[in-house]
C-alpha cells in the first residue's frame, strides 16, 4: 500500500471518528486536497482515490494544476488570498472561494463574474495582525454588504487558527467562527446553514468537532508524519 493510501485511509478514519464524538455524519464534512508543492503523480493518486475537491492558494498555481486536470468533475477551490489585478484571471474558472477578506475586492469580482460564485467571509478570528481577513466584529456587516452584489453568494465562513495556538485556543477560535454563522443565520433567518471552512492537517480533529464543513488538508495525504 503507498503512503498516500495509508494517509487517507488514516484521516478519514479520524474524520469519521471526530464526527462520532458529537454525533454527526461523517457525509456532513468535505476533505479538501490542498495540492501545494505537490507533483502531478501525487495529485493523480488522490483523484485516482476518488477526490473531486482540489484547492490551491495562488492564482497562478490554481491555473497550471487546472491545465494538468482537465477533468470536468474536479471542483476547484481557491483558499488563499486574491488581488485585485488578479480577479480577472481566475474568479471564473474555481467553484468555491474561500478568502473574500475585504469589502474594497467585491465589486471587482461581482464585475468580473460570468455567473455566481459561491465564496465564503474570511475571518480572523484570533485577531493576527499577519492573518487576512474581518474582524469577528465585521462578519456580520460585511455579509449584508455582499447582498448588494447579484452574482457573489457568500456560503459561509472560513478561518485558521494560530500555528502556534493551544488545543484548547483553537477550540475556541474553531467554535467562536461557529457561533458568529449561527448569529448571521439567525439575523437573516437563513433556509439553509452557513458552510464553515476550517481546520487543516494538524487541527481538522477539533475543527470537526467544532462544526467545521470544508477540511482543508494538505501535507497530510502525501508524508509521513515523521516528515
Amino acid at each position: 500500500m503507498s503512503i498516500i493510501k495509508q494517509n487517507v485511509s488514516r484521516i478519514m478514519n479520524l474524520v469519521a471518528s471526530s464526527c462520532n464524538q458529537v454525533h454527526r455524519l461523517s457525509t456532513e464534512v468535505c476533505p479538501i486536497v490542498v495540492t501545494k508543492n505537490r507533483s502531478q503523480d501525487e495529485v493523480q493518486e488522490m483523484y485516482d482515490l476518488g477526490f473531486r475537491h482540489f484547492a490551491e492558494n495562488r492564482v497562478e498555481k490554481l491555473l497550471e494544476r487546472q491545465e494538468q486536470f482537465p477533468q470536468e468533475d474536479i471542483i476547484w477551490h481557491l483558499i488563499g488570498p486574491l488581488q485585485k489585478r488578479k480577479v480577472k484571471q481566475v474568479i471564473n474558472h474555481i467553484d468555491l472561494f474561500h478568502a473574500l477578506d475585504r469589502l474594497s475586492i467585491m465589486s471587482e469580482i461581482d464585475k468580473r463574474l460570468e455567473q455566481p460564485l459561491d465564496c465564503l467571509l474570511e475571518i480572523n478570528v484570533s485577531g493576527e495582525e499577519t492573518k487576512h481577513g474581518f474582524s469577528p466584529e465585521e462578519a456580520f456587516s460585511a455579509y449584508k454588504e455582499s447582498k448588494q452584489y447579484e452574482k457573489i453568494h457568500v456560503a459561509g465562513l472560513m478561518t485558521m487558527a494560530p500555528f502556534e495556538a493551544s488545543d484548547e485556543e483553537i477550540r475556541f477560535f474553531f467554535s467562536r467562527l461557529a457561533q458568529l454563522a449561527k448569529k448571521i443565520e439567525e439575523k437573516e433567518k437563513l433556509s439553509q446553514p452557513l458552510q464553515l471552512s476550517m481546520g487543516m492537517s494538524g487541527d481538522f480533529p477539533i475543527a470537526i468537532q467544532c462544526g467545521a464543513t470544508y477540511i482543508r488538508i494538505g501535507t497530510s495525504w502525501f508524508e509521513t508524519e515523521e516528515e
